[in-house]
């Protein structure tokens, strides 16, 4: 049986169970599920630095955007709070629409 040690998402079990097939799971504690996430993460980013395709580029997007979602409510915000915030720092800094990529500033 392939041990997998790591969050999933939340219907996966009902997935496995019309498989047939047997499962061992549990639920995290606050705190385990905070580190889990962060490590979820890292994992959804390097399928997105992986990615060959438009197509598997964004279902890694998609993934790292529901533990964005996550990943908020864990530290209290809503979804809508959070692009509020994106919101006001895209209009005080700009977004990274216009691909400048800074080289060097002089310091005085």
């Amino acid at each position: 049986m392939p041990v997998h040690n790591k969050l999933v998402r939340d219907r996966i079990l009902e997935v496995i169970e019309k498989t047939g097939k047997n499962y061992t799971s549990r639920i995290l504690s606050e705190e385990e599920y905070k580190q889990e996430v962060r490590k979820k993460m890292h994992e959804e980013l390097a399928e997105y630095e992986e990615a060959a395709t438009n197509e598997e580029a964004v279902e890694e997007l998609a993934d790292l955007l529901e533990l964005i979602h996550a990943a908020a409510s864990i530290h209290g915000a809503s979804v809508e709070q959070l692009e509020d915030i994106r919101q006001q720092k895209a209009e005080k800094r700009g977004g990274f629409n216009e691909r400048i990529y800074l080289i060097e500033v002089e310091d005085e």
